[in-house]
C-alpha cells in the first residue's frame, strides 16, 4: 500500500497497532519500532508521515476513542433525565469502555514526564470538557437538580479536582488511607459546589491500588 494513497486507512492502521500494544504492554513499554512492527508491512516512513512522536499517537488515539464513545452526544437529546443525572450517565458511559479507561490511566506517567503532554491534557480539560460539562450543569441549574451558581467555573473546578488534584503523579499519596481521604474530601468539595455527582452509587465502584491511587470507576 503506498503510504500516501490512503492516508486515513494508514493512520487507522497505526492507531490500531498502537492501541493493541498500549493495552498489552503499556505506553511506557511500547516503542515506535514496536508500533511499526505491528503495522502489517507498512514502513517507519509511513508512521512518521502521520505522527512525529509516540506522544502524538497516544493523544490521537485517546481523542478517537473518546469521539467513538461520544458520551455527550448520547445523552444530549434525553428528556427523561435531569442535568445531574446526565452528568452521572456521562461518567458511566466513559468508564464502560475498557480501552478508554486503560489509556486514561496510562496518561499519568506521560504527563508526569512530559510538560508538553501535561499542557495538551490541561488544554483539553479547559477548552473542551469544561464547556461540555458547563452546558449540563446549566441544564441542571435550570431544572433544579444542581445547586451551583456559576456553570463555567463549577465545571472547571470539578475537572480540576477530579482529574488533576487526585492525580498521584502530581499530588503523591503516601498510602491507601490518604488516597481515600483525598477522594472523600473531593466528594465534599464537589457536593459543596452543588454538584453531587460523587454519590454512594459511584463511590461503591471506586477502587484503590496498592500505592493508594484511585485508579478507575468500574462497571
Amino acid at each position: 500500500m503506498p503510504r500516501n494513497k490512503y492516508p486515513e486507512e494508514t493512520e487507522q492502521i497505526i492507531l490500531d497497532a498502537a492501541l493493541k500494544l498500549f493495552i498489552e504492554k503499556g505506553y511506557e513499554q511500547t516503542t515506535i519500532l514496536d508500533i511499526v512492527d505491528e503495522m502489517g508491512g507498512l514502513t517507519r516512513g509511513a508512521f512518521y508521515h502521520h505522527f512525529k512522536t509516540k506522544e502524538e499517537v497516544f493523544f490521537a488515539l485517546t481523542d478517537k476513542l473518546f469521539n467513538d464513545i461520544d458520551p455527550f452526544a448520547k445523552i444530549k437529546a434525553r428528556t427523561d433525565i435531569n442535568g445531574l443525572e446526565k452528568i452521572k450517565l456521562t461518567l458511566q458511559i466513559l468508564n464502560e469502555s475498557e480501552e478508554y479507561a486503560v489509556l486514561h490511566f496510562q496518561i499519568l506517567p506521560l504527563i508526569d514526564s512530559s510538560p508538553t503532554a501535561f499542557k495538551i491534557y490541561m488544554e483539553k480539560q479547559r477548552t473542551f470538557l469544561a464547556s461540555k460539562y458547563a452546558e449540563l450543569i446549566e441544564e441542571g441549574i435550570n431544572d433544579g437538580s444542581i445547586k451551583a451558581k456559576y456553570p463555567k467555573l463549577t465545571a472547571e473546578l470539578f475537572l480540576l479536582i477530579c482529574n488533576v488534584w487526585m492525580m498521584p503523579t502530581i499530588y503523591p499519596q503516601e498510602n491507601e488511607a490518604e488516597a481515600w481521604q483525598r477522594f472523600n474530601m473531593a466528594k465534599d468539595i464537589v457536593d459543596f459546589l452543588g454538584l453531587p455527582v460523587l454519590d454512594k452509587a459511584l463511590t461503591s465502584h471506586v477502587v484503590i491500588n496498592d500505592q493508594g491511587i484511585v485508579v478507575e470507576v468500574k462497571k
